[in-house]
Formats: C-alpha cells, structure tokens, sequence
C-alpha cells in the first residue's frame, strides 16, 4: 500500500468514525450522504456483463439507491453540459449516511469488484453529504 492509499484509508477512517460518533451522541442518523462518479466506459460489453450486475447488489445490500444515471450505457438519458465538457456517463447514489456510503466503498468484496470494473472503465467519483434541512 502506497502513502497516498494509507492517507486516503485515514481520512474514510476518519469520516466513518466522525459519522458514527454523531449518530451515538445524538441519537438519530447524519444526513443522506450522495455518491457522485463520473465513468468513462470503455468497454460497455464487459461494464454491463461482469461489474454492474455484481457492483449494483453490494450497493443495495448497503442502503444504496440509484438517484440518476445518464449518458453511455446507462438509461438512454444523455448528460447535458452547463458549464464545460460532460463527461461521458453520470451517476448519483443515495445512501442513508456518509457512514453508509464509506463501509459500502471499504467492503471487502465491493473492492473485489471494483477492480473488474476498472478493466472496463476509468472513474472519477466522490461523495457529498445532504442538507439536513428541507
């Protein structure tokens, strides 16, 4: 494992823990949190074949759901620019809170998956918590 691995597993360490914490103290879950990626797929036979099916259970089996997806291999909705370049495909993930979204991301065989998916396909992804007001 590189520094910069050993430094991001601290900081989803951190955040997990500071999720948690908040929970305890005050009894009731933090805010939703919002998985965002960007994905390049290069391989839509494969993506759709070997990582999504496998991928999509693991994230569900954590409270994850599908807010939206748009562009290559997705839905048919395409992603349309506002500001710059879209990327080539969109998603959002709902999870119930950012301690949520970071154990489905740390799951042993969610990293076992993810590796097949990144054969077919290059990410850019990051997570953001939600307004705790309406």
């Amino acid at each position: 494992m590189n520094a910069r691995s050993k430094i991001g597993l601290v900081v989803l360490t951190c955040a997990t823990l500071c999720a948690l914490g908040r929970e305890a103290l005050h009894g009731e879950p933090g805010p939703p949190a919002y998985l965002i990626g960007q994905i390049d797929v290069i391989d839509p036979d494969g993506y759709a074949r070997e990582y999504l099916p496998r991928a999509r259970e693991i994230i569900k089996a954590h409270g994850g759901k599908l807010v939206a997806a748009a562009g290559a291999a997705a839905t048919g909705s395409q992603v349309v620019a506002v500001d710059g370049e879209p990327p080539k495909r969109v998603v959002i993930y709902m999870y119930p809170s950012m301690a949520a979204l970071l154990a489905w991301r740390n799951d042993p065989a969610y990293v076992q998956v993810r590796a097949i998916g990144e054969k077919y396909a290059r990410y850019h992804t990051f997570a953001v918590e939600g307004s705790v007001t309406n």
